[in-house]
């Protein structure tokens, strides 16, 4: 058992039984070959309970403040995150997840950056749509549901990949792209409320 594998088992259920976390759609998520896996940002609970509510390995970026201690740094980087500078194009983390994707690992990702302060969904970073384009991974929304209130569900859900082949062969420009998986996203929020 991978490190990464064990922490996400211990997290998920120390978690579990106080949020009363539910998963619905896992099956959307492929078992192997590259995948984006996006993903609503409301709490600073999200990067647990989404990572480990997916069972494959899958890696992770994010914010490089947090790569400052390094103790911290270290555990991250045993777990699979890497670091992206914010507020600019940080090429060796975008070589980096192309990379990654290239050689058929999943990528975990909240297109909006950053948690939102309402619960509302924000507009999404047009870098997901970047490496939806520049790779051929599978792209599978998931709506997480709230709030993380003890003894109140918690709900995870995963929809259908979102349908990349018109938008790859006319080479969409990434922010439409972007606006399609937050639509996806949208809708699975507005369906499973």
């Amino acid at each position: 058992m991978s490190f990464q594998k064990f922490v996400k088992t211990v997290v998920w259920y120390g978690l579990k039984p106080f949020f009363r976390m539910k998963v619905e759609g896992r099956e959307y998520i492929p078992k192997e070959g590259s995948a984006i896996i996006c993903a609503n940002h409301i709490s600073n609970w999200d990067p647990p309970v989404f990572g480990s509510s997916i069972k494959r390995e899958v890696h992770f970026i994010a914010k490089e403040e947090l790569f400052h201690k390094k103790w911290l740094a270290a555990l991250m980087t045993s777990l699979k995150v890497f670091p992206i500078k914010r507020g600019m194009s940080d090429r060796q983390a975008l070589r980096k997840a192309l990379g990654l994707l290239k050689n058929g690992e999943a990528l975990g990702l909240f297109p909006e950056g950053t948690r939102s302060k309402t619960g509302d969904l924000q507009k999404g970073m047009s870098g997901v749509g970047f490496f939806a384009l520049r790779s051929d991974a599978v792209v599978v929304p998931c709506a997480i549901i709230g709030p993380y209130k003890i003894g109140r569900q918690m709900k995870l859900v995963y929809g259908p990949p979102v349908d990349m082949t018109e938008l790859r062969e006319r080479k969409a420009d990434p922010k439409e792209v972007t606006e399609r998986i937050m639509a996806a996203i949208s809708e699975l929020i507005e369906n499973n409320r």
